[in-house]
């Protein structure tokens, strides 16, 4: 995909959305950090129906150990994995308070050093909390940049380095989030809506579809 073509899909992705917000809910970059954690192999809206109570009582990170891992997990047992999202949302907590005052750190290799935070997460935290130009590359980042040709890549860390040197710059800060919610909502892994897809005129997969149409109403 050319540079202009590129430019267009990401300002019509920016006209469809202009504000794009994750779905996890959250107000501070640690409760942004601890639903980040808890929706690893889980859905966003099972991690928001858990959270409200988790973080009024544990706030913040010292809250949080002082909950310990068996207070965690009485309140994130609806979601997959909870035994060990509870053990390392605890240790990442101590580890927050002995390490940083507390505070959730805007450095990728603290952020990675925490138990339950990879490079994914790391992203994220990054992004949205610190504004960094970072893009997380999730399986539907995955997917659009590799079914569009926006950035194609064998693996979540090729497709994201092509993603940053591809991005022009007035989109990076946004890109992870219409990425992700373009791939969550429109462009699906078994039955992508690509009659309604915003993007379609610079996707190869759009245009192989449409160049097929003509033979499909033939035959």
């Amino acid at each position: 995909m050319d540079e202009d073509a590129v430019t267009a899909l990401f300002a019509a992705l920016q006209a469809a959305n202009p504000h794009p917000r994750s779905d996890l809910a959250y107000r501070t970059p640690f409760e942004l950090l601890v639903a980040v954690v808890l929706s690893a192999q889980a859905t966003d809206q099972g991690v928001n129906k858990a959270t409200p109570a988790l973080f009024a009582a544990a706030p913040n990170a010292r809250a949080m150990v002082a909950l310990g891992e068996d207070g965690i997990r009485a309140y994130i047992r609806s979601i997959g994995l909870f035994n060990n999202k509870a053990r390392n949302l605890f240790l990442s907590s101590r580890q927050l308070v002995e390490r940083h005052g507390g505070a959730v750190p805007a450095d990728r290799e603290a952020l990675e050093a925490l138990p339950g935070v990879g490079r994914k997460s790391a992203n994220v935290v990054l992004n949205v909390a610190f504004g960094q130009p970072t893009l997380a590359v999730d399986t539907h980042v995955f997917r659009v940049a590799n079914r569009t040709g926006l950035a194609p890549g064998r693996t979540p860390l090729a497709v994201e380095k092509r993603l940053l040197e591809t991005v022009p710059e007035e989109f990076i800060h946004h890109a992870h989030h219409w990425l992700i919610l373009h791939g969550r909502y429109i462009c699906k892994a078994r039955r992508p809506l690509c009659a309604a897809c915003p993007i379609r005129t610079w996707c190869a997969t759009g245009a192989e579809i449409d160049a097929a149409l003509p033979e499909q109403r033939e035959s």
